[in-house]
């Protein structure tokens, strides 16, 4: 059975860490990945004890650059799904601007993203 949401994007946020993981709903695999944990984007943020909206963008771009490489930025011609609502409801409000962030970089690098928010996805 194919899904019609192969694509997700499932996004881990914690005081320390921000980690982006694309989701292959068939296999239930991750096919992409980009956190600050990563030694080489930990070493360029200087998060120190906390991470913030600057540190999700950049998340957001390396997890463009390698869905590029990997020939799924446009998720197969689908898209990949993203409900921003559910994230900030499962994660809070004080983490609504990184998740944002981490949608807008990846919006703005060309990677074909499809809002399945219930109010139509304002983005603030």
């Amino acid at each position: 059975m194919t899904l019609t949401k192969r694509y997700v994007l499932r996004l881990f946020i914690s005081i320390k860490y921000i980690t982006a993981n694309v989701i292959d709903r068939n296999s239930g695999r991750i096919v992409a990945t980009s956190s600050t944990a990563e030694h080489d984007i930990k070493q360029s943020l200087e998060c120190g004890r906390s991470c913030n909206a600057k540190a999700a963008a950049v998340v957001g771009e390396v997890l463009a650059r390698r869905l590029k490489v990997e020939g799924l930025n446009e998720g197969e011609g689908r898209g990949i799904h993203v409900n921003v609502n559910k994230e900030v409801e499962k994660k809070g409000l004080k983490s609504q601007t990184k998740i944002w962030a981490v949608v807008n970089a990846l919006k703005y690098n060309g990677v074909k993203l499809v809002l399945d928010d219930e109010d139509g996805g304002n983005n603030p």
